[in-house]
């Protein structure tokens, strides 16, 4: 028996697809395309969700998201610190290149350019600051904060751009040294969190082995589910107070 909902929803659809584009807007709005990364972020989100709703029901499914957010999390973070460090190896090296330019007597847009020779990453930004020297505008706030205020303060108050930049490029290798030792004495606290959050499925895929059956019982009944979906609140919430506590030394 086919109910009105079927034709209405039909209507709706058809209603509310999109028609073709004339040749004036085609001239004009740019094409647009779904990205393949969103596409796959989406995916990456709802796959583990399914699958484990397919496996363990709602229980199951809900327990997963929690579980992705979790690495997702974790996994920015550890781009974010790495992103971080190399910035700041970044911002050392053309601020080395630029003080021995500028030793050498050349003129600090010549210095700029010769930076962004040096450093690929951030040559976009090392060009934007000579082109604001040489429009003699106030320099761009960047991906350099700390070259960009050492130019403009040398720029504003008349001092010699080398010994600027120079005490610049110390702070921030002392910086880039900081991060660097803070990093490798955290690598070992942050081990023993990655083996604590993991203990818990350790145990249930030991306990399944030696036949307790902990899997059927999680993902069978009403309080098992229930009991899956808070154990995995509580290890995201581990890993969010273990990253909150690791992650409190950030490099300036």
């Amino acid at each position: 028996m086919i109910t009105p909902w079927f034709p209405l929803c039909v209507g709706a659809a058809l209603a509310c697809w999109p028609a073709a584009p004339n040749r004036l807007q085609v001239m004009i709005e740019p094409p647009s395309t779904v990205r393949v990364p969103q596409v796959w972020r989406a995916v990456r989100w709802l796959l583990p969700a399914a699958l484990a709703g397919l496996l363990a029901g709602a229980g199951g499914a809900v327990a997963a998201g929690v579980l992705t957010l979790a690495w997702s999390q974790e996994w920015r973070a550890h781009r974010r610190a790495t992103a971080d460090l190399t910035m700041a190896a970044h911002t050392a090296t053309a601020l080395r290149t630029m003080v021995a330019e500028l030793r050498s007597g050349a003129h600090p847009i010549r210095a700029a350019e010769a930076a962004a020779n040096v450093v690929p990453a951030v040559a976009g930004d090392l060009r934007a600051l000579a082109t604001a020297a040489q429009l003699d505008t106030e320099a761009p706030t960047s991906a350099l904060p700390q070259l960009a205020a050492a130019w403009t303060l040398a720029k504003r108050h008349g001092l010699p751009m080398a010994d600027v930049l120079d005490a610049t490029r110390r702070d921030a290798e002392a910086g880039l040294a900081f991060g660097r030792r803070m990093r490798a004495k955290l690598a070992g606290p942050r081990a023993s969190a990655a083996v604590l959050t993991g203990l818990p499925v350790l145990c249930v895929l030991l306990g399944q082995a030696m036949g307790a059956a902990p899997l059927s019982v999680l993902t069978g009944s009403t309080p098992g589910q229930l009991l899956l979906v808070a154990g995995c609140v509580l290890l995201w919430a581990g890993t969010a107070w273990c990253r909150a506590l690791t992650g409190r030394v950030r490099i300036r």
